[in-house]
């Protein structure tokens, strides 16, 4: 957190020592505290190495009020589990109730702290700080990230011992406070997952994966806090869509301790007894959950084994997680879509740079019809296209010599803007498109990509829709709303009542994604619980980011800069290239690389 500063009083000065990998950091003395006069920050610590590992010290003998409160702030950013070292700067009774696990205020920066009413109140035996600074996210009990705004202001008062003479805080807010970067190095974000649970996927022979992100502490532990969070049940927010196969109450045994998988990449993870007496496809359901949320951790998880009571439910390998449930981001597209410069539907095989596209089969690519957006079903089987000047929606089989028949929809909207949108398949082959009609503004719904329309209610929608993106799970949506000169990113939630042929469906629990963009131009799904997005900050120019469901960012860098973006799209296998449409034309980049030229052309569109 950077060199020890003069006028410590008797704190003796500490030693900072950082290793790259595997490495400790010390924390103490970062930043003074003035016990009276104008405010000075607690500095956040400077962006660390992620495998860097951060212990606080605990405090100094016969520490002033000021050392205490800068050393407990410091001790919450650092990497013990347990919080053992900052509740050494609390008194005993404090120590017992305070609950570090409740929530997470991240703020811009490290909390700044003030002594409250005039000097020299250190002589009464008691003294109040208040913590503050300005708010960008909280991370509740849940461990659920979700964007924040205003300013933070909390107060922790000290007393002194009248024995010991030694200051200690025995009144503080509940949770944890620290600034950005130093959440950035003690957390990060996995997904769990659960399986949707709507009218849908009951005609399904496989249930279907949603990712619900949440955040852990990056080196405490983090493969046993995931397997709990996870047993605990889904967040909140998509708690309403899915359902867990782990029956109610089921954790860790007693005294399981620390899950690490063995040699073989092997995880064996000890349930209660409410486990016991499973079936075993539940119990493989239970596992593939397990599989998939640890996906991405490490060590490598290549099979999980379930027990409870001493005795063995089940054991389930990866490649059969796949065959036990069904999770997007493990179907590869067979190609690319755009329009080409006759307006006409065509394709490229995915993750080639092949200038020459081939003409799609099926009347959109074969027929006469002048198209200026288009979809494609996830099997490939069918695509959907917008005419030219945006009023007719037409859906089509990708075979070759099928006809095209009449639109589906016609908007009456005046203008080409005020007409539809690109419309958006999900994974049961139910087709959507939001009419842009100021007059008669909707989300619409085909199921089965054919008959009448369904209206989808939207309860809390303050605006009116721009495009429509669907989740490959089929619960999740994201909304391009514009309201007031501006366009904001919102995610929803897929409710379904009913059927399938007689359902209600309505969009719920809207929630923005880019709190920070005033004006979002074009984005794709691009993973489980991500989206890419092109978008300006106010008074900011076009740039193109990654974005979590939940409003935070993920921890990846963002897509190289691109000039004058249109439209872009992403495969929810992160293998496969983002693909735009800019100034330029038709643009790849391939990992690793910067962008690349394939060829002329509009509206390019993976599967979904």
């Amino acid at each position: 957190m950077g060199a020890d500063r003069e006028g410590r009083g008797r704190r003796t000065p500490a030693r900072v020592m950082a290793y790259a990998a595997g490495g400790v950091l010390l924390l103490a003395g970062c930043a003074s505290m003035p016990d009276s006069g104008d405010l000075r920050g607690v500095e956040s610590t400077p962006r660390q190495d992620t495998q860097v590992r951060v212990f606080a010290v605990p405090p100094g003998e016969d520490a002033p009020p000021s050392e205490i409160v800068q050393g407990f702030l410091e001790a919450l950013t650092s990497d013990d589990p347990h919080y053992r070292t900052a509740r050494q700067y609390l008194t005993a009774e404090a120590a017992k109730t305070w609950r570090p696990e409740v929530s997470t205020t991240v703020l811009t920066d490290g909390p700044g702290a003030k002594a409250e009413g005039p000097g020299g109140l250190e002589d009464t035996g008691e003294i109040t700080y208040r913590l503050t600074g300005a708010k960008m996210a909280t991370v509740d009990a849940q461990q659920a990230y979700a964007p924040a705004t205003g300013a933070y202001g909390r107060t922790v008062h000290l007393t002194q011992d009248a024995k010991t003479e030694q200051w200690r805080i025995d009144a503080l807010p509940q949770g944890v406070v620290m600034g950005e970067s130093d959440f950035q190095r003690n957390y990060m974000s996995v997904n769990k997952y659960y399986f949707a649970s709507n009218a849908v996927e009951a005609g399904d022979s496989q249930p279907t994966a949603v990712a619900d992100p949440v955040y852990v502490r990056r080196r405490v532990e983090p493969m046993t806090q995931t397997v709990r969070s996870l047993l605990t049940g889904p967040t909140r927010w998509l708690g309403p869509v899915v359902r867990s196969s782990f029956p109610t109450g089921t954790a860790l045994a007693k005294g399981a301790g620390a899950l690490t998988p063995d040699d073989r990449n092997k995880l064996t993870v000890p349930l209660n007894d409410k486990a016991a007496g499973i079936g075993t496809n539940r119990c493989q359901e239970m596992a593939a959950q397990l599989l998939f949320t640890l996906q991405n951790l490490s060590p490598a998880v290549d099979e999980v084994e379930l027990r409870a009571d001493g005795a063995e439910l089940c054991s389930l390998t990866q490649e059969a997680a796949d065959a036990a449930a069904f999770r997007s981001s493990v179907r590869r597209p067979d190609y690319l879509y755009f329009v080409d410069a006759k307006d006409r539907l065509v394709r490229i095989p995915a993750g080639s740079a092949d200038p020459e596209p081939d003409q799609a089969p099926g009347a959109l690519g074969e027929g006469d019809t002048a198209l200026r957006s288009v979809a494609v079903s996830r099997d490939e089987h069918s695509a959907a296209g917008v005419g030219l000047d945006g009023r007719s929606l037409y859906v089509g089989s990708l075979v070759s010599g099928g006809s095209l028949g009449e639109p589906l929809l016609r908007s009456q909207g005046r203008t080409e803007q005020d007409r539809l949108t690109t419309p958006s398949w999900d994974a049961h082959d139910g087709l959507w498109v939001a009419d842009r009609d100021p007059d008669h503004s909707r989300l619409l719904l085909f199921e089965e990509g054919k008959g009448d329309p369904l209206e989808v209610r939207t309860p809390h929608l303050d605006g009116r829709i721009q495009a429509v993106r669907v989740a490959a799970d089929g619960v999740r949506i994201a909304l391009v709303v514009e309201k007031g000169g501006k366009k904001t990113l919102l995610i929803g939630l897929i409710e379904r009542e009913g059927k399938p042929g007689k359902q209600a469906v309505r969009v719920v629990e809207l929630r923005s994604a880019t709190p920070e963009l005033e004006e979002v131009t074009a984005m794709s799904w691009a993973g489980d619980s991500r989206l890419v997005v092109v978008g300006r900050e106010h008074g900011g120019v076009e740039q193109m980011r990654y974005v979590q469901v939940d409003g935070s960012t993920p921890d990846v860098p963002a897509p190289a800069a691109l000039t004058g973006v249109k439209d872009v799209t992403a495969a929810e296998d992160d293998q496969l290239p983002l693909v735009a449409y800019s100034v330029d034309g038709i643009v790849r980049l391939p990992s690793g690389a910067q962008w690349q030229k394939v060829t002329e052309g509009t509206a390019p569109i993976y599967p979904g």
